[in-house]
């Protein structure tokens, strides 16, 4: 259960309503005028226990540690439901200012864990990694982009790499698995073999790439292509990607096993189909006949593919 406890955001109950929603999880809420949040938290906790729920978080409004008086609301919660475990959520772009407040916060509360948010951005969040050695409490997870499943459990190891541009291939790794479907992919390599890779092959593809976080994401876990997915910001538009699945998805199932029939009237219908123009069709037809070039290369001569590719 998630139980909203910032009662001086206005949307803060909102946002966490549209969050349990879109779980499904449960979101404990009273009217922000009549509770404080120690009373919420509290009457929060004993609802989750009534209904047998394993796990109570209690979202606390976002605060600076030079606020005394909400520091002081914080010590009240804690003490009212004597939470298992506290974590702070930091943004890791603020760096010093994020070391500084969970230093702050240790002090007042005692912190369990914290969680580094925005670690997909440019400042990599080097100087927030240093949170643990001011305050002994380790990182728990990062938070790597703004979808619900955008946050990954710490590994220092991988987080060193990533700051230092040389990828990371176990969550790389880890993300396909939890992205790919074995018998998706078992029926991709027999299409592979025999060169028969359909725009709904594609289409997998894309959506598959979408899953791992994105082309952005995904280049800055390979080893080498870190920083030349920084350099290629402008160019990764993951627009695109929507795009070229919108496109697929205005097709025929015949036009997606025969794209040489999409033609002029079967083009324009498309493009206005997936809101795009002809010129974004042709676009899409033209990687596909790449990928499939690509393909037939790979079932007639694998090795010499991979020479290519190195």
């Amino acid at each position: 259960m998630l139980i909203a406890a910032d009662l001086r955001r206005p949307a803060a109950i909102a946002q966490l309503q549209t969050l349990g929603n879109q779980l499904d999880i449960p979101v404990y809420s009273e009217d922000p005028g009549s509770s404080t949040p120690a009373q919420v938290a509290t009457a929060g906790v004993r609802r989750a226990a009534e209904l047998a729920l394993t796990w109570a978080i209690v979202d606390t409004g976002g605060r600076l540690h030079i606020d005394d008086e909400l520091m002081a609301e914080l010590e009240e919660v804690k003490r009212a439901v004597s939470p298992h475990q506290t974590i702070l959520v930091v943004d890791s772009m603020t760096g010093q200012d994020a070391v500084n407040a969970a230093e702050e916060f240790h002090r007042r509360v005692g912190l369990d864990g914290l969680v580094l948010s925005k670690m997909d951005g440019d400042a990599r969040g080097g100087a927030a990694l240093s949170i643990t050695r001011v305050t002994g409490v380790p990182i728990k997870f990062v938070g790597t982009g703004e979808r619900n499943d955008a946050l990954e459990q710490f590994h220092p190891d991988r987080m060193a790499s990533r700051i230092l541009a040389m990828g990371d291939v176990l969550t790389l790794i880890e993300r396909a698995q939890e992205a790919v479907d074995e018998e998706k992919a078992r029926e991709l390599e027999r299409k592979m073999r025999t060169a028969s890779f359909t725009l709904d092959d594609f289409l997998d593809q894309i959506q598959g790439v979408q899953k791992m976080g994105g082309l952005a994401s995904v280049m800055e876990m390979m080893p080498g292509l870190g920083r030349q997915s920084k350099k290629m910001q402008g160019q990764l538009d993951e627009s695109e990607l929507k795009k070229t699945e919108a496109i697929i998805r205005s097709m025929t199932m015949e036009e997606r096993d025969k794209p040489d029939i999409i033609k002029g009237s079967r083009r324009r219908r498309i493009a206005l189909g997936s809101g795009t123009n002809p010129a974004d069709v042709n676009r899409v037809l033209n990687q596909f006949k790449q990928t499939q070039r690509l393909m037939r290369q790979f079932s007639n001569n694998p090795k010499g593919l991979m020479r290519m590719l190195r």
